[in-house]
């Protein structure tokens, strides 16, 4: 986030009113839209008093805090707390993905948009499948079609992948380099199925 404005000063009803729409948001929100609900005079406005917020549910040892993700602001709980809350039925169970989804993921999250075949060409089997279950759990979309014959659709990730993945934005994927790593990984595991494979977006634990 960006760095607090010094000498900024806020009302006790603004910092009720953003945590209030935190609180009820199921989605993120821009700061420029909790400005506007708070009265604040801008999104940097918005992004300061949300560092306050932040370092006073800190100091107190707060179960949550928020947390920039999918190009906006979430009060979410901390991580320690993702197997606890999981007991109960209103938390949304942790998404379990197979090797081929976390293959066709990464390929389409560096490489979007991103026609079927070229995925195919890449992992070297058959994805219809695997892009059914992706689209189905709005981690992948259709972007459009491309203009080469036949006009195939193109695909591409969605804000829920973000989310899903913890990521503010595309631009905090892991460098190419840890793509390329596991590009490898998949040439290697199709010599030696028994092999295992793991997320190169890191942990998909968010609660």
């Amino acid at each position: 986030m960006a760095p607090s404005k010094k000498n900024a000063t806020y009302s006790e009803s603004q910092t009720r009113e953003v945590e209030a729409v935190l609180f009820l948001s199921r989605e993120p929100i821009s700061a420029r839209k909790i400005a506007a609900l708070a009265g604040l005079p801008d999104p940097t406005a918005a992004r300061s008093m949300i560092e306050l917020l932040n370092a006073k549910y800190d100091a107190c040892g707060r179960a949550y805090r928020v947390e920039e993700v999918a190009g906006g602001l979430q009060l979410l709980t901390r991580p320690q707390f993702a197997s606890w809350l999981r007991r109960l039925d209103l938390v949304p169970q942790e998404q379990v993905l197979s090797h081929g989804m976390l293959e066709t993921l990464a390929i389409i999250a560096y490489r979007q948009p991103i026609v079927r075949a070229e995925i195919e060409a890449i992992r070297g089997v058959n994805s219809d499948e695997v892009l059914r279950q992706l689209m189905q759990r709005e981690l992948v979309r259709i972007a459009g079609r491309h203009e080469e014959l036949g006009r195939p659709y193109l695909y591409e990730t969605t804000r829920q992948f973000l989310q899903q993945f913890g990521l503010q934005s595309l631009d905090n994927l892991p460098r190419v380099q840890k793509i390329r790593a596991a590009e490898a990984e998949i040439a290697n595991r199709r010599s030696d199925p028994a092999s295992g494979a793991q997320s190169p977006f890191g942990s998909s634990e968010k609660t």
